[in-house]
């Protein structure tokens, strides 16, 4: 038998992509000695990985709805163009890539230096290590805990055995659910198990969302840079199709009335002086090279290499229909003048080193979040649910799912959301103590999934993860206990709400605020509450004695508001007075 090398940690992160690499950061900042093991070269996942690196957020985002964690990233982004290059225009909302979809486009390999930034302390300290190319191949589970994982190095096998006293399933597919035999769902759940208004009338676990392999090209005038034609070409061309979905390259026009060039685009190279982008580089993740030719989670190794292998050519039939029989804007057909850039992606073949995962494992939790919960035409204020457990709160245009495999239907897609809340009972199974989710694993249906999938919302869950996991460490108890225990709980939040973390919608009480922690508190434990028609606290607004006695009379304590008190100062006094209240007892 191999003898296997053998480590010992607090906290086991497995996947180092958006949330993996939060909730290492979280745990580490909270002094806790972390493994986190990534497949690929690079942490980030969808962001830098995957190749996505034009997020996906929402209108918010820059001002509130992300983590003070994730807002630091987006702000060390921008401040790496700024020390790196010289720009011909500056502003405080800098998007190296102008791309209309997302407010900040920008190279997956500057996220990845970022990243790397962000996580020198804890590397420096020893309480981080991260194995690089290694994946989950067996865990070790007694009753309800897991014992140990054992991951397998993919280039040389080399295996180890890491014990840990929390492990985090942060992997991009949920692998970790597999392997420790915890319930989970895939694909379309039908409506008799969730009751979703939109769910099918039979589910199908083989219904997954497709995923794609995103590249990047350079556009560069005047010259020829046709790749060779992939195997299957034609076949892809006709079937997928490949097409503009209604847009024009250059031109302005298509449903949002822009062009498919500036989408994704990562470098606008109009804002960039002294040469160093001569041209703009755009990244490409359109439908067309969205693969649905079959579900690869639970597919046995050799259709699972079948499958990637074919997502890889369609990717790059996309690339070579575009050079070579895309529809021009000034007439005739083929743009021979696009460049693919292997290097943006670090790759050799030019496509992204994993594909962009849309839709992964689903841990069957101890609360699911349902169509009904964040849907807009099932609630009619000003946000979704509220949830009493919330560790995070999350929102985008609407339900974004896909085409999927096997199947033509795309139940609950465009619909619109109202601002939501991660709930901490979708990160935890009540089979196993010590694991939890902290990616795109976290209990969804295959609906809602199209909601919490997205950049800031899985960055959120990781970090609240990896919180929760050295938060539950501290007080000796499982991750499991603090969200039975309500005491243990609202501790928790309070814990997640001073390092940054946002558990309620008030637009207007940013992360920096000086009542944000307190307000936070507050609005979750249900003392206050947001107006039915919009997202406002009005922290500046005078307080008034009627308002101060109701939220004096839901805390249980008595604060005078006084004549000169704004509702943030007086919010902070009450929260105070409630911590002091709670200390005594």
């Amino acid at each position: 038998m191999q003898t296997l090398l053998q480590l010992q940690c607090d906290i086991l992160v497995v996947g180092g992509g958006m949330g993996g690499t939060a909730a290492a950061l979280r745990s580490c900042a909270l002094g806790r000695r972390v493994v986190m093991t990534e497949p690929t070269r690079w942490l980030g996942g969808q962001a830098t990985s995957q190749g996505v690196s034009a997020l996906d957020e929402h209108q918010y985002i820059e001002h509130f709805g992300g983590t003070e964690a994730y807002n630091e990233f987006r702000r060390r982004i921008r401040a790496y163009y700024r020390r790196h290059y010289q720009l011909v225009q500056d502003h405080e909302r800098l998007n190296p890539g102008n791309g209309w979809v997302s407010k900040l486009c920008f190279e997956p390999g500057v996220g990845v230096q970022v990243l790397q930034e962000m996580l020198t302390p804890a590397l420096a300290d020893g309480l981080l290590t991260v194995f690089y190319g290694t994946e989950p191949a067996a865990v070790e589970r007694r009753g309800s805990r897991i014992q140990a994982v054992i991951v397998r190095n993919l280039e040389t096998g080399e295996q180890t055995r890491i014990e840990a006293a929390v492990v985090i399933d942060a992997s991009e597919l949920g692998d970790l659910l597999r392997l420790a035999g915890v319930p989970y769902r895939s694909g379309m759940e039908s409506f008799a198990e969730t009751r979703e208004p939109s769910a099918p009338a039979e589910g199908n676990p083989e219904a997954v969302q497709s995923f794609a392999y995103p590249f990047a090209i350079e556009y560069c005038p005047g010259e020829n840079h046709v790749i060779t034609r992939p195997d299957g070409y034609e076949k892809f061309r006709d079937t997928q199709p490949y097409s503009f979905e209604g847009y024009r390259m250059f031109a302005k026009g298509g449903p949002s009335g822009l062009p498919f060039w500036t989408y994704r685009r990562l470098i606008d190279a109009s804002l960039f002086a002294g040469g160093k982008f001569p041209h703009d580089i755009a990244m490409i993740n359109w439908p067309a090279n969205d693969y649905h030719g079959g579900n690869i989670i639970d597919a046995p190794p050799e259709l699972l290499a079948a499958r990637l292998d074919e997502a890889k050519r369609l990717a790059l039939g996309f690339l070579y229909w575009l050079q070579t029989e895309a529809p021009r804007d000034d007439g005739g057909h083929g743009y021979p003048e696009l460049k693919l850039r292997p290097e943006i992606m670090g790759t050799v073949d030019g496509l992204a080193q994993h594909p962009y995962i849309r839709e992964s494992r689903r841990i069957k939790a101890c609360h699911t979040i349902r169509e009904q919960e964040i849907v807009a035409a099932y609630n009619p204020g000003s946000r979704a649910q509220l949830h009493h457990d919330s560790v995070g709160i999350g929102l985008y245009i609407y339900v974004d799912v896909h085409r999927c495999c096997n199947t033509d239907l795309r139940p609950g897609g465009g619909q619109a959301i109202r601002p939501f809340q991660i709930p901490l009972g979708a990160l935890l199974s009540p089979e196993v103590d010590n694991l939890v989710a902290g990616a795109k694993n976290i209990g969804t249906t295959h609906i809602t999934n199209g909601a919490c999938r997205l950049h800031p919302v899985e960055w959120n869950t990781g970090e609240s993860a990896g919180a929760l996991a050295a938060f539950a460490l501290d007080q000796g108890v499982s991750p499991g206990r603090v969200y039975r225990d309500r005491r243990l709980l609202r501790r928790y939040q309070g814990e997640l709400v001073r390092h940054g973390v946002p558990l309620y919608w008030f637009e207007d009480v940013p992360n920096r605020h000086p009542a944000f922690a307190a307000v936070q508190t507050l609005a979750v434990q249900g003392v206050i509450a947001g107006e039915p028609t919009n997202l406002l606290f009005n922290p500046e607004r005078p307080m008034d004695p009627e308002t101060a006695q109701a939220w004096g009379r839901r805390a249980g304590v008595a604060v005078a508001a006084g004549s000169s008190l704004t509702r943030a100062e007086y919010a902070v006094r009450l929260a105070q007075a409630m911590a002091e209240r709670v200390a005594a007892v």
